[in-house]
């Protein structure tokens, strides 16, 4: 990238000034003391001095200052020439430092950047190898358990083995499907089949799959009221019903023993439907909510592994919902309970 550079005559105007006025002084002086004070012969001098300091001083600040700016605005743009100003550079010296700390700041915060998406990474690889060594451990234990020849023969307890390996291999599935699934909404790469379809029946079907789930801790699944009219929305149905079941059981998972956990379906301005899940469970502390959409994130890191799941629910609903180009929110108070809710496009 060639950079186009402005010439300033600021410093050489000034530093010849100085120049000539004290020589201009010294020269006066001479002259009264020689007795030969004349003020066309200072004035000639004045100019000549000026003249000749300013074009040797633009002259050398060119030659030993501004080359150099140049060749190091070059090296930098080989660097990073998008961080650089479209503008022309200056040689003032003001504005010029100006440039240079606004190109460390922004090099600081990209160093600051890398190095969070670093933590990240390191603790991402760090989750999904404990993810998968769990089934994966499992799995090979039951299998050197059988081909040790030590429950081979009995029929009970080799069918039970092969059933508990079998159980960690959907597990390892679960998790590359979940896996994929987020790779492909975050790169685009998922299709959306949008239609029109009624929530409020899509939720009853939601509770009728988890209703056995949610009777194992006495939780009620139920809406805020009877919806007596249907509430259309224009959205993938398959995918909705991902978004909705994920949440539905995130509740069931962190709800209280015999505990509620609610549907409430609100029409908004601008043609859209907020849909909220809450539970009265044991909540979110602060200092967690703003990583709970992060793969593999867990508030309660014994607890939720126990209740089974892939770790990636909630991060699937997060991409589902931005997929369709709309958020979805999060409140709770630890000791209290969660709501968990996101908006979808009403159809026309």
């Amino acid at each position: 990238m060639t950079k186009i550079f402005k010439k300033t005559y600021k410093f050489a105007a000034y530093t010849s000034g100085y120049i000539t006025l004290f020589l201009a002084v010294f020269f006066t002086l001479f002259l009264v003391f020689i007795n030969d004070f004349n003020f066309w012969i200072l004035l000639l001098f004045i100019v000549l001095v000026y003249v000749f300091s300013f074009f040797v001083i633009q002259y050398r600040v060119e030659k030993f200052i501004y080359k150099r700016v140049k060749k190091i605005y070059d090296d930098v743009s080989i660097l990073d020439a998008s961080s650089l100003s479209e503008q022309p550079i200056t040689t003032n010296m003001e504005t010029l430092t100006k440039q240079v700390e606004r190109f460390a700041q922004h090099k600081k915060l990209e160093i600051e950047a890398l190095k969070i998406r670093e933590n990240y990474r390191k603790e991402f690889i760090g989750n999904i190898s404990h993810e998968l060594k769990t089934p994966l451990f499992t799995v090979q234990g039951y299998i050197l358990t059988l081909l040790d020849g030590g429950a081979l023969k009995d029929k009970k307890v080799r069918e039970k083995y092969l059933e508990r390996a079998n159980k960690g291999v959907e597990r390892l599935i679960y998790i590359v499907k979940d896996l994929d699934m987020i790779t492909k909404l975050e790169v685009g790469d998922l299709n959306l089949n949008k239609e029109d379809f009624d929530i409020i029946e899509l939720i009853n079907n939601v509770f009728e799959l988890l209703e056995m789930k949610a009777s194992k801790k006495i939780i009620s699944l139920t809406f805020d009221k009877e919806y007596k009219f249907p509430v259309l929305v224009h959205a993938d149905k398959e995918r909705i019903q991902q978004v909705v079941s994920n949440l539905i059981v995130n509740s069931i998972k962190y709800g209280q023993q015999d505990g509620t956990t609610e549907v409430r379906v609100e029409m908004l301005t601008n043609n859209k439907v907020l849909i909220r899940i809450t539970d009265n469970g044991v909540g979110i502390e602060k200092t967690y909510i703003p990583r709970l959409f992060e793969r593999f994130f867990r508030v309660d890191k014994s607890g939720s592994r126990q209740e089974g799941g892939s770790g990636l629910g909630l991060s699937i609903v997060k991409h589902i919902v931005e997929a369709h180009s709309e958020r979805i929110y999060v409140e709770s108070q630890y000791g209290i309970g969660s709501e968990f809710s996101f908006t979808l496009e009403q159809a026309k």
